[in-house]
């Protein structure tokens, strides 16, 4: 039984030299796109889980599988020269879908932002039209002696008054 600290740095170091492994070490085209997510090393270090998640396809995910299953034996010789213990713990592959989730998550996101902004463009453009549409309705009621009447009550409106310019524009 190790020590919790322990196996946390050792997963750590798993996950690094896995990661370097798929990245630099093998040569074979289907390790493309792999991602070393996580590592969870048994309490007696026999044994580690490696969590990876593949970028593509149900096809591509199959062949990634296969290809890790054929390079467990190589990258645990590469894990013993860096590891400092006294066994090499046996290395399982398991599939992570968290990447596949967060992007499946995010496009959800999207759409529905998207969704938001094309119902809130329809509600105003609804409430535009509602507003011309009263507009007119008042100009057609109203007469020229009403629009006087209202311009008169307005405050501060005088006709015959020039326009106030405020002192720090410019006069040009």
């Amino acid at each position: 039984m190790a020590n919790p600290k322990t196996i946390g740095r050792l997963q750590a170091q798993i996950q690094r030299r896995v990661a370097y492994c798929l990245q630099f070490e093998i040569s074979d085209p289907r390790a493309s796109f792999v991602t070393v997510t996580k590592v969870e090393l048994s309490k007696d270090l026999a044994r580690a889980k490696v969590f990876y998640s593949v970028l593509g396809s149900e096809a591509d995910r199959s062949k990634t599988a296969h290809m890790l299953e054929g390079a467990a034996g190589f990258v645990r010789r590469q894990l013993g020269r860096v590891l400092e213990t006294r066994t090499i713990p046996l290395l399982s592959w398991e599939y992570d879908p968290s990447a596949e989730d967060a992007a499946n998550l995010s496009r959800l996101i999207a759409e529905a932002r998207q969704r938001d902004e094309a119902i809130r463009s329809r509600k105003v453009a609804l409430e535009l039209a509602d507003a011309e549409r009263t507009a007119e309705e008042l100009a057609g009621e109203l007469d020229e002696d009403d629009l006087e009447a209202l311009a008169e009550e307005a405050p501060g409106f005088d006709e015959d008054a020039p326009e106030e310019r405020d002192s720090d524009e410019d006069p040009r």
